[in-house]
């Protein structure tokens, strides 16, 4: 009778055993955002380029694995800004340059920290591909508009919070990041011209 007990109690804890060492953390699985915030475009090299910060809208989609207080995961993001850079005097005096930021796709990784149950710091980077719509007045007559895609990468840091506005999975972030793409060589512009991105944003979410 005893040896019965003993094995069925066994069982039933081995059994149980891989139920509890399976269970996600509160940060595990799908997730979607929206995201805005303050974006400031600027030449990074260019002395006779001025910039003007705009608003940027984006949505954001991933997933991560946590194991213990570490989380690790993967995200992509499809983003707009009305952010611009105007430039003069670039070939000779008196023309004008105009740079608009546009679409912008995102891919990365993430490694985050839970210093809380619900609360997580983390890092992320990856690559980021932008296209820009330009506008260039040579001051003599000559307007030459184009638009161009440039790849570049990506580096930032945020916090994220669960918040149960949406039920369990709910959570609100906000984040810094620093984007550079090198060498914008546009046509008629008799320059290559380096851009730094430096972004602040706030995003609502749910985690499935």
């Amino acid at each position: 009778m005893r040896l019965s007990y003993t094995i069925a109690l066994g069982a039933a804890a081995f059994a149980a055993t891989p139920a509890l060492a399976q269970e996600p953390g509160p940060f595990t699985g799908a997730h979607v955002e929206a995201m805005v915030g303050y974006d400031n475009f600027t030449s990074g090299d260019d002395a006779t380029t001025d910039s003007k910060e705009g608003f940027y809208y984006g949505v954001i989609g991933g997933y991560d694995f946590q194991f213990g207080q570490l989380i690790a995961g993967v995200e992509g993001e499809v983003a707009d800004s009305t952010a611009k850079i105007r430039g003069r005097d670039l070939n000779v005096v008196g023309d004008t340059l105009r740079i608009k930021a546009d679409r912008d796709l995102y891919i990365g990784a993430r490694l985050g920290y839970a210093i809380a149950p619900t609360t997580m710091l983390y890092v992320k980077g990856g690559y980021t591909n932008l296209r820009v719509e330009s506008r260039f007045d040579n001051g003599t007559g000559g307007v030459f508009e184009d638009g161009v895609t440039l790849d570049g990468w990506r580096a930032g840091a945020g916090i994220e919070q669960k918040f149960n506005f949406f039920g369990p999975g709910g959570f609100i972030k906000a984040e810094y990041r620093y984007s550079n793409y090198t060498n914008l060589d546009l046509a008629n512009v008799d320059q290559d011209i380096d851009l730094d991105r430096h972004q602040v944003v706030a995003g609502i979410g749910i985690r499935f």
